[in-house]
């Protein structure tokens, strides 16, 4: 019998691994017999020490050991050991087999873990379409309206005029030729004049030149409309109503509409300012501006 360098743990000589903690015995120091004391002189040099032999399946001539054989090597082993004493093969298949149901645990877990993300990802999923759905017509209205800021207005003249009633010399076209000494002439509170399309566009904005002209004699020189309904018609069929509040005053007024698919405008005259037997109510000029 011997001791392991590394745990100080018995082994036999045969032995070429230890037991306890598995060190590989053969680069274990040899003793060496007492050496008498010479007067040191010249002499050869002793060769250098030779590689210890590589682990070797045992041989009939081992001693006889009783006990289970190694997983790996079939080298028989005395109860107790940890390892093999041939190829270190740890001999405690308990541990092996525990660690083997562990990871089957844990392989069985990742399954579980990969279908629970699998549905957490779908209920996400299933949360978000039903957000856009419910906030489709919202967020629709958002891009719209950020689109319309960042445009630059163009503007677009109608492709047909036409009037319920109309002042003779003061055609309803003469509201939208472009021309401020033209006026369409409504004869009463409630005559529409109404633009005709060529193409749906998203109408941005108007804007009305009210009175006769663009001189203050001019302006006050007829009724003026200070009250407007404006009926946008959309290419499916819907209708929209902006009022368009009108100040007494010679210059353009601006109104911001942003409705898109337009097909169809109609001006109601609502209220006329500076009305006196023998006037008419004076619509100088209407400016539409779309979209790019």
């Amino acid at each position: 019998m011997r001791l392991c360098t590394q745990c100080g743990a018995p082994v036999r000589d045969a032995d070429d691994f230890c037991g306890n903690c598995g060190t590989y015995l053969g680069w274990a120091a040899e003793p060496q017999p007492p050496q008498e004391e010479v007067e040191e002189r010249p002499g050869p040099v002793l060769p250098g020490r030779p590689e210890a032999r590589r682990p070797l399946p045992s041989t009939p001539d081992d001693e006889v050991v009783v006990g289970p054989p190694c997983p790996a090597c079939g080298v028989a082993n005395p109860p107790g050991r940890r390892f093999c004493r041939r190829c270190a093969t740890p001999l405690r298949p308990g541990v092996n087999e525990e660690r083997v149901r562990a990871r089957q645990r844990w392989r069985w877990r990742g399954d579980s873990s990969r279908w629970l993300r699998r549905l957490v990802a779908l209920a996400a999923g299933a949360v978000l379409l039903l957000i856009a759905i419910l906030f489709y017509p919202t967020a629709l209205a958002l891009i719209e309206d950020v689109r319309d800021k960042t445009s630059t207005p163009v503007a677009v003249g109608p492709s047909s005029t036409t009037a319920t009633a109309e002042v003779p010399g003061h055609p309803a076209g003469a509201a939208a030729d472009g021309l401020s000494n033209r006026y369409w002439g409504a004869t009463a509170v409630g005559d529409a004049v109404e633009f005709g399309v060529a193409t749906p566009y998203r109408l941005l904005s108007v804007v009305v030149h009210t009175g006769a002209g663009v001189e203050e004699r001019a302006f006050t020189g007829q009724a003026r409309v200070s009250a407007m309904d404006m009926v946008i018609v959309t290419a499916d069929g819907g209708s929209r109503t902006v009022p368009l509040p009108l100040a007494d005053r010679v210059g353009p007024q601006r109104v911001d509409t942003a409705v898109g698919d337009v097909v169809r405008i109609r001006l109601v005259v609502r209220a006329a300012a500076g009305q006196a037997p023998g006037r008419h109510i004076a619509l100088g000029e209407v400016e539409f501006f779309r979209r790019p």
